[in-house]
């Protein structure tokens, strides 16, 4: 009796008895159970690609919330502050363009005008002008934070003796700072601010109980206050206090009304982000979104080609079932369905697992962060439920869309060709694939001679878009990249030993398994070696610039927990026996309008100097503690509404000596001052060089950095060191000032080894899965070399080479990708060639090499054993 079931409507036959009711999940499970080793690869090939992807997406996620919750002004319901973005408007009409940037500093608010508005308006009792100064003592040594008394109407802080500062001369301390001090009302206590030791009237103590909300341990009169600051007609910001009953948001929208554009009225959780004086949380966010964004896009275009390339391979290696399938009645759309619905059984499990050490990653990166300081305390790190989301989505994206390509070709193909085509890997990368493999080659190239051509910072700014399309252009065209490799490595190979000319015939007959295993090394070792070699790079030239162009034989820099030097320091070092020259330096952050390749705002180092104290003559004794290594002007020239910067910074500007730098201050005041020097030695020392009295009154302090020193000849070093120890603060010699700033750029210097580091880990895992995948396949092979007489040892020689093939063409093409990069970026910001430690590449090298042979070697040993034991 026929049992066969019959045509379904519309004349579409079923797929035969026995294999129908395994389709599509049951066929599915049972290519699960009896490939563990294809789909154990997958797996592990798709949750290190939802790790890679959720840890980025943790930390960008977190970035893109950073939003300090209100401390100080959590009892003032509006908080009035300047706009803290600079400015920078091109075109007019519908071509008109604003490009923003966030100040460097703190852009501060004019009180007169402001406060007076404020206070006009309905259902606002006070308007208070707070402004923060740190100032020093010396016994005990600890530096004080202060503000103005009137703060004390929105944090809480009482007075617990005395009474309140009514002078230039008075202030009010805390219980602890008093006791260390032993101080109380009537007695006097010396401070250090900006202008120098000066005296204080102890007016008052407020017990450390009731500070509340207030982090501060002195108070001034708000004026004082502004002062001590550097900015007496400035404040931070203004507290709004309104009356019982008043609706805030009614009275924010008639302050924004009255005050007009440029103040900004600030309410709810919006107010924390004026607390962030030192601009530690803006800091913050921009590390955790490059991490999360610039190297989280790298590194998740590496995984979706390597996942995606392991998904292919998977499915390949089952031409031979897909083919019997195929003969035996299955359609087209039966096979598609089930690849469809084996990728459902794998992806989402292992984009869920791989969430899980995702998280782990982000919070031991995020640490690692918070303990350099990167990111600040108060910025708690966010594990949310939509990077999760986006990497399972990636990840099931990725499976999916991989597999459906894969499984193309042995769906489409004839039943009556199916085994014939079965029995050898062909040739065949696809067309789409192709052409856009061919874009992105030809756009990375075009893009490297750009780079070449501009130089600069130009050059630096293209240098991710090349490494990205290079990247991408070898997961495109990796059969012809493995093509060609076998080829090229084949000629050497077959003139060696009968193993060494199998592994050339073997590799030159299965391009997309070379390309599988060769793929993830090459997009790793290319972008670990960018990140590492730019570094090496950039230490290398910052470190001959400092050494070069630094005379000074003495340098005088804060002390402990110093914000800074006072500014009388630098006349008292002019003054001192066996001293030539001193200058000040104040060492802060500026932007710069660049107007090559569009036009926007870029920050840029500046040092403000000031000889001996004054401005006067600041040019000249700067050259005699600095060589900047002029090229054009002079920096003798150098005063009020002038400025000297680096011939990077004037390249992208399009500015020379003579011209007016469009710049923007710490605080985003806009100034246009002329160029009359252009150096060379910026990226060591300072980039953007005025005078010190040009960052007078936009600054969040008014301390200078450091003192440069230079010793009049014959002096003695001994005796000048010490007499200049005297005078507050650290006294340094040249070495020892390299090595300060070396370890400023530490931070800098970790991020981007641990980027490197972390894109590597991902790799060898990946890359060892892949590799394992294909000698795994290979058993029949091996099998059969052994039944035709070669031995264990000749069939592991075979491996080695191949191996060795797979090495060598990752290395090779990895160097490739990152020479091109690094090239025309390095050559533009030092005129010099990459450095490349000789001792640091071998190491690379090493792990690239041991990583492939373990990979291939101990599966292939295993699978032999295996083999041998089993009863002939």
């Amino acid at each position: 009796m026929n049992t066969a079931p019959g045509p379904r409507p519309g004349g579409r036959r079923r797929f035969g008895p026995r294999l129908g009711p395994l389709l599509p999940n049951g066929l599915a499970r049972a290519a699960v159970r009896f490939n563990p080793v294809s789909f154990a690869g997958t797996f592990v090939a798709l949750t290190l690609t939802a790790l890679i992807i959720s840890a980025c997406g943790f930390l960008a996620d977190t970035g893109a919330r950073a939003r300090p919750a209100p401390h100080r002004y959590a009892a003032a319901p509006l908080v009035v502050t300047a706009d803290q973005r600079a400015h920078l408007v091109t075109g007019r009409g519908e071509d008109r363009e604003d490009s923003a940037e966030d100040v460097p500093d703190r852009a501060r608010i004019a009180v007169g005008p402001a406060t007076g508005k404020a206070q006009r308006i309905p259902g606002v009792s006070r308007v208070v002008p707070d402004a923060t100064v740190t100032v020093h003592a010396r016994h005990p040594a600890a530096a004080l934070r202060g503000h103005g008394w009137g703060a004390t109407a929105f944090t809480g802080a009482r007075l617990h003796q005395g009474a309140p500062p009514r002078t230039d001369h008075d202030v009010v301390l805390t219980a602890a700072t008093a006791a260390a001090h032993g101080a109380g009302p009537g007695d006097t206590v010396r401070l250090t601010t900006a202008e120098g030791d000066r005296p204080f009237h102890v007016t008052g103590i407020v017990a450390d109980g009731e500070r509340g909300r207030d982090d501060a341990v002195a108070w001034f009169t708000d004026a004082r206050a502004r002062e001590l600051a550097g900015h007496p007609g400035k404040a931070d910001a203004l507290a709004v206090l309104t009356t019982p009953g008043a609706d805030t948001e009614q009275v924010a929208s008639r302050l924004r009304d009255a005050l007009g554009d440029g103040p900004v009225v600030r309410t709810g959780r919006d107010r924390g982000t004026t607390e962030d004086s030192g601009q530690e949380t803006g800091y913050g966010k921009e590390v955790l979104e490059s991490l999360g964004f610039s190297f989280g896009g790298v590194a998740a275009l590496t995984a979706v080609f390597t996942a995606s390339g392991t998904v292919a391979l998977a499915v390949s290696q089952r031409r031979r079932e897909f083919a019997l399938l195929r003969a035996v009645g299955a359609t087209p759309r039966q096979i598609r369905r089930t690849v469809a619905t084996e990728t459902l059984f794998v992806a989402p499990l292992a984009g869920v697992l791989g969430c899980l050490p995702g998280s782990a990653l982000a919070r031991w990166w995020y640490g690692a962060l918070r303990d350099r300081d990167a990111v600040p305390e108060t910025l708690p790190l966010h594990l949310g439920a939509g990077p999760a989301a986006v990497a399972v989505a990636v990840t099931v994206g990725t499976a999916l869309l991989a597999g459906w390509l894969a499984a193309r070709r042995p769906a489409r193909i004839r039943p009556g060709q199916a085994l014939s085509e079965a029995t050898r890997e062909r040739f065949r990368p696809g067309i789409v694939r192709t052409v856009l493999g061919v874009g992105a080659l030809a756009g990375g190239l075009a893009m490297a001679r750009v780079a070449a051509e501009e130089g600069g910072e130009d050059a630096a700014n293209l240098a991710l878009a090349v490494v990205l399309l290079l990247m991408t252009a070898v997961g495109l065209l990796g059969q012809y990249v493995a093509k060609a490799c076998a080829g090229l490595l084949g000629l050497v190979l077959r003139a060696g030993s009968a193993a060494s000319h199998l592994a050339a015939a073997n590799t030159w007959a299965n391009a997309r398994r070379l390309a599988s295993a060769i793929t993830p090394v090459v997009l790793a070792f290319a972008f670990c070696s960018t990140l590492v070699f730019l570094q090496t790079s950039e230490d290398r030239q910052t470190s001959r610039q400092q050494t070069a162009g630094l005379r000074a034989d003495h340098l005088i820099v804060p002390g402990g927990e110093a914000a800074g030097l006072p500014r009388t320091v630098a006349g008292r070092a002019a003054g001192t026996p066996g001293v030539a020259t001193a200058v000040a330096v104040r060492r802060d952050t500026v932007l710069v309008e660049i107007r090559s390749d569009g036009t926007f705002l870029q920050t840029a180092e500046a040092q403000g100097v000031a000889a001996g104290g004054t401005a006067g003559g600041a040019g000249r004794a700067l050259a005699a503690v600095q060589d900047l290594d002029v090229r054009e002007g002079s920096l003798a020239r150098l005063r009020k509404g002038t400025v000297a910067v680096d011939r990077l910074v004037a390249r992208g500007a399009r500015v020379g000596v003579g011209d007016r730098l469009g710049m923007r201050l710490p605080d985003g005041t806009k100034v246009r001052p002329e160029v009359v020097a252009v150096y060379a030695r910026g990226t060591g020392l300072s980039a953007v060089t005025l005078p010190r009295t040009a960052l007078a009154g936009h600054v969040s302090d008014p301390y200078d950095s450091q003192v440069l020193v230079r010793r009049a000849p014959g002096a003695d070093a001994g005796r000048v060191a010490q007499a200049l120890g005297g005078l507050g603060g650290d006294v340094l010699d040249r070495s020892s000032w390299t090595e300060l700033a070396d370890r400023d750029r530490a931070v800098n210097r970790w991020g981007n080894l641990t980027m490197a580091l972390v894109l590597a880990g991902f790799a060898a895992v990946a890359a060892a899965n892949t590799l394992v995948m294909t000698v795994a396949e290979r058993r029949r092979e091996l099998a059969a070399l052994r039944l035709v007489g070669a031995t264990r040892r000749q069939v592991l020689r075979m491996v080695h080479w191949e191996s060795a093939l797979v090495a060598v063409s990752a290395l090779g093409l990895g160097t490739a990708i990152a020479l091109v990069t690094l090239f025309p970026m390095i050559d533009g910001l030092f005129q010099a060639p990459p450095y490349i430690p000789p001792g640091l590449y071998a190491a690379m090298a090493a792990g690239v090499a041991g990583l492939t042979l373990a990979a291939t070697t101990i599966p292939a040993r295993l699978l032999l054993a295996r083999q041998e034991r089993r009863p002939s």
